[in-house]
């Protein structure tokens, strides 16, 4: 056994003990075999009537984690379906689109079977939203296999598992109707018609069902009676069972939910067992909240999209965020992104450096697989980006650049593209929401002495004195005006009088990222009792 194995049996990341429960459904690591089927098959499911949304972001890149560290666990080959449920009938017309008059036309037909209300480029409503999935989870560069339920139910694929379903109709019904009010118990049935002449997806009683002929007889919307097999793609499952049916006839191994799909998981995990199969390993997690502590949600519209957040910080960011305690309910809005950048940034530049067993502990092998990438990025914090566009006045990238060059000597955008676009997130989230807050103070008659001296001490070190240098003495130009247990209210100061801010970035590193002599000025300036709100 290699000990990177070894490692990662010990390994204590919420992903490495996510692996190990498929490790152990396969039998242990000392007896685990590969399943009949030639792999183990993680799953993510998508409802394509709207746009991909942060949380399947997050749903993905999850399960993602949970692959890899499977694979430092086990050599049985892992596949990931993200499964668009393509085939349901559109129930409503979504606020977001165009062509809001002709989708109304088309209310309860197979998302599939609707037209393209965006343009003639596909051939259905779904398969431009299922394009849209796939170009999505394309540029994180994630590595999934695309499967549609249309074409499951159309091809034949489902039809094993739609004939089981038949067989034990009566059973799942007992499963699902003490679930449902007494009204819908009343025409409840776990089998959709598609209807052959309107071509809607149809809720319906069901009066007869025939496993030996593989046929239902369901009442019509007018009344009559129609017998139609359960196969070829003429019906489709209600949305539990739907689920039930796709763990066993994919023989799915491993799939997340969010918290309040608790019960519809263990709905159609008692389906599978019905049928005679194995439910997949589970994690649920909790569920993002917007500013006002309100669950998040796709039709309100609160809370932050994957777009705004990309706005504003690096996709990484985004997936730390994912990756912190995704069992605890979290806000997920605009002012945690500076803090999960930063973070991030941390975290990356640590790996390289970490002990094996401690950098598995690390989020940022988990967003990278192990491999650390060189971001051009050392040292360089978001905060200390913001408050260099604060300090220097401006929203343009290009100049901000100037002082970057100070600091990471050498780099350019065409030679630093991450950090190019790091400092383009910064401009945009400075603009947006930290522009119209700062808030500069004039320093009192005891902190315009230790400032004095902060500034004789910057003229007297050298230009190119490292950034730790520098912290230290800005430490000790405090020290000399501050009792030690004052000290924080000391870099407080700097940060209320010189960027404007109730706190910032380490100021050594700050400090030679803006210059010593532009700092200084900066400081003679607040002493002179100058607004350093406006432009010099």
């Amino acid at each position: 056994m290699s000990t990177q194995r070894q490692l990662a049996e010990q390994a204590r990341a919420w992903p490495f003990e996510e692996a190990r429960k498929i490790v152990a459904r396969l039998g242990g690591p000392d007896v685990s075999k590969t399943p009949a089927k030639g792999y183990v098959l993680f799953e993510t499911g998508y409802g394509p009537s709207g746009l991909p949304h942060i949380g399947t972001f997050g749903e993905v890149v999850r399960t993602t984690m949970v692959r890899q560290a499977f694979r430092r666990l086990s050599d049985i080959p892992t596949r990931l379906f993200c499964f668009s449920d393509d085939m349901d009938g559109l129930r409503k017309v979504p606020d977001n689109v165009p062509n809001k008059e002709m989708l109304a036309q088309h209310l309860g037909k197979p998302l599939t079977s609707v037209p393209d209300p965006f343009s003639n480029e596909y051939p259905s409503f779904g398969a431009a939203n299922n394009a849209r999935l796939r170009a999505f989870l394309d540029s994180f560069g994630f590595e999934y296999e695309f499967q549609s339920a249309t074409e499951w139910y159309t091809s034949g694929r489902f039809d094993p598992m739609l004939l089981a379903m038949l067989r034990h109709y009566e059973e799942i019904q007992a499963v699902m109707l003490p679930t449902l009010g007494e009204e819908r118990q009343q025409t409840y049935s776990i089998f959709l018609p598609v209807c052959r002449k309107t071509g809607r997806v149809l809720q319906v009683p069901v009066v007869k069902t025939d496993a030996d002929a593989g046929t239902i007889v369901y009442r019509d919307e007018d009344g009559s009676h129609v017998e139609t097999p359960v196969t070829g793609g003429n019906v489709k499952l209600q949305w539990k069972a739907d689920w039930a049916g796709r763990w066993f006839a994919l023989a799915v191994d491993y799939e997340m939910y969010g918290k309040d799909l608790i019960p519809s998981a263990e709905l159609s995990a008692k389906i599978v067992r019905i049928l005679g199969g194995r439910p997949p390993e589970g994690f649920n997690y909790e569920l993002f909240l917007d500013q006002d502590g309100k669950k998040i949600s796709k039709s309100k519209g609160n809370g932050l999209s994957v777009e705004e957040w990309l706005r504003y910080a690096p996709a990484e960011s985004l997936a730390l965020y994912m990756h912190q305690q995704p069992r605890r309910a979290k806000r997920l809005y605009f002012d945690v992104i500076p803090r999960a950048v930063d973070e991030y940034l941390s975290l990356v530049e640590k790996l390289p450096s970490e002990e094996p067993a401690k950098a598995l502990e690390n989020p940022a092998w988990h967003i990278h697989d192990g491999e650390a990438p060189d971001h051009h990025a050392a040292g360089v914090s978001f905060a200390m980006l913001l408050n260099l566009a604060g300090v220097a006045h401006t929203d343009d990238k290009n100049v901000l650049w100037q002082y970057l060059r100070r600091y990471v000597p050498g780099a350019t955008p065409q030679n630093a593209p991450y950090l190019d676009r790091l400092l383009s997130n910064a401009v945009a989230y400075y603009v947006d929401f930290v522009k119209a807050h700062k808030k500069f103070r004039l320093p009192t008659v005891g902190e315009r002495a230790a400032l004095a001296d902060l500034a004789a001490t910057l003229r007297r070190i050298p230009e190119d004195a490292s950034a730790e240098f520098i912290q230290n003495e800005v430490y000790e130009a405090g020290k000399r005006h501050f009792a030690q247990t004052e000290l924080r209210q000391w870099f407080k100061t700097l940060y209320e009088v010189l960027l404007g801010s109730e706190q910032g970035p380490r100021m050594g590193a700050f400090i030679k990222l803006f210059g010593r002599d532009n700092v200084v000025r900066l400081i003679d300036r607040a002493l002179a009792g100058e607004d350093l709100g406006r432009a010099a």
